[in-house]
């Protein structure tokens, strides 16, 4: 008896007290009180927007290119010699006019050449002449003792046309010679600027050697890549050239020059024969006139030669379209619009153009439309958003399900969704 009394005492007691904490913890449970369950409504995201407003817009193709001249040639001698004279402009960067003399060769020989060739004409002319008075000489003769018709060698016609030709000769000769006299002179036949010198005083030269390059500094062209989607944008075909009836569309040429930003005005007169194979794009030609003369008065600054410009090409008007910031743009062609009942609705739209400040879209949108500007993480359609004007100010909206009093809830914590909108939007 005593044994089962200790055994019960010794494992039966710890399983007593185990079952007794057991249901103790189980009545515990049953008993407390339930915690009140509420239900939680997200707050709409604060959003910036911008007010959409159709307008004719100008579109515009942004693109550079380089300034070379319209006419650049390599300065090369006609005749042989030593240079004798250099023009104080015949300098690489030095100026010059039109028939200005840039180097003379020694013109010696050539004078003597000329010389000669006068006295050879002289003496032809001499022959010529008694080759007609002997000719007027036999046909009297002729006519006095002959009888029947006189032969062409009979009338001396054969002398007559021989010493006609070496008088021909002789005055080709002499105008060869005063030619070649001419052309120890070199000058070009515009106005314009050294880009190299290649030969100095007393260096002999030989025909077709070259001294020089020299470009014309009357007008200036740049060569404007232009894909296909910037042709449309100008409006010009394929194959444009200007005319004085149909004139080029207008370009504005931008480049910093000495520190300082400048800007001239040209014009597209042309577009290439063909279609780069490498880039798969088609230049058009842009041609500034007088680059270091009025053009570069009005600008402050001549356009110098191997300048890289940035060029803006004015193109066709479009009667309406919507003009938006870069911002609003989401992906290729998608547009985020804040509706007056606070939802958001997410829009595939026609993008014509944009840049790295605005995007133009030609339909999709209405006047009055919210459309959303900064970034919204999570963007679905039916959203609720908060839109904000550019102040941080929150649009008043109407949503049809909101519950009462939300309005209030808007007004009171206000600052903080503009504070947090601001903060989206930085980041």
């Amino acid at each position: 008896m005593n044994k089962v009394v200790g055994r019960f005492i010794l494992f039966g007691v710890p399983v007593l007290i185990l079952v007794m904490f057991f249901v103790l913890f189980a009545a515990m449970m049953a008993t407390a009180p339930r915690p009140e369950q509420a239900e939680f409504t997200p707050r709409p995201a604060a959003v910036f927007v911008a007010e959409a407003r159709s307008e004719p817009v100008r579109l515009t193709v942004v693109t550079q290119g380089e300034v070379r001249p319209l006419i650049e040639i390599s300065l090369t001698s006609q005749v042989s010699g030593r240079i004798a004279e250099v023009n104080p402009s015949f300098t690489q960067g030095g100026f010059f006019e039109a028939g200005e003399t840039l180097v003379r060769i020694d013109d010696a020989d050539y004078r003597l050449a000329a010389t000669r060739a006068e006295a050879q004409v002289a003496q032809a002319r001499q022959r010529l002449l008694l080759e007609e008075a002997e000719g007027e000489l036999a046909r009297e003769e002729w006519s006095s003792i002959g009888q029947g018709e006189a032969s062409a060698l009979a009338l001396r016609e054969p002398q007559l046309a021989e010493a006609r030709a070496q008088l021909a000769a002789a005055e080709a000769s002499l105008q060869e010679a005063r030619l070649n006299l001419e052309r120890t002179r070199i000058s070009a036949p515009f106005a314009g600027r050294v880009r190299e010198k290649s030969a100095d005083l007393g260096q002999y030269v030989g025909a077709g050697s070259q001294l020089g390059a020299v470009f014309s500094t009357g007008t200036a062209q740049i060569r404007l890549p232009m894909t296909d989607a910037q042709l449309g944008k100008l409006g010009i075909p394929v194959a444009f050239r200007a005319t004085a009836d149909e004139p080029g569309p207008e370009v504005a040429i931008s480049a910093v020059v000495a520190g300082q930003p400048r800007q001239w005005t040209g014009e597209i007169v042309r577009t290439d024969s063909a279609i780069d194979p490498q880039t798969r794009t088609l230049f058009a030609i842009v041609e500034v006139a007088d680059p270091y003369g009025a053009a570069a008065e009005e600008a402050g600054a001549p356009l110098p030669v191997g300048l890289f410009v940035d060029a803006s090409v004015q193109g066709r008007t479009l009667d309406s379209a919507f003009v938006l910031p870069r911002s609003a743009l989401r992906g290729a062609d998608q547009i985020m619009v804040a509706g007056r009942d606070g939802l958001l609705s997410i829009r595939t739209v026609p993008v014509i153009d944009s840049d790295a400040d605005r995007v133009i879209v030609s339909s999709g949108l209405e006047d009055g439309d919210w459309v959303v500007t900064s970034p919204l993480r999570g963007a679905a359609d039916g959203m609720a958003v908060t839109p904000l004007d550019a102040d941080g100010e929150a649009l008043t909206v109407e949503r049809p399900d909101a519950p009462e009093g939300e309005e209030d809830d808007e007004d009171e914590d206000g600052e903080r969704r503009r504070g947090d909108a601001a903060l989206v939007s930085a980041g």
